[in-house]
């Protein structure tokens, strides 16, 4: 087993940890972009049972 000292693997961890993490930004978009649609879609559904009938 070989012995690796503590800066060494923590500047290891640092490295790992800045790179890129993929597809995160992308999976981002598409949930914000999910909720204002819901949101859109209950308002425009929503919005015929405020009418009065007088």
């Amino acid at each position: 087993m070989e012995h690796t000292p503590r800066t060494a693997w923590l500047a290891e961890a640092a490295r790992t940890a800045a790179e890129p993490q993929g597809t995160g930004n992308l999976l981002r978009i598409i949930l914000i972009v999910m909720v204002v649609g819901c949101v859109l879609t209950a308002w425009f559904l929503l919005r015929g049972y405020k009418r009065k009938d007088d």
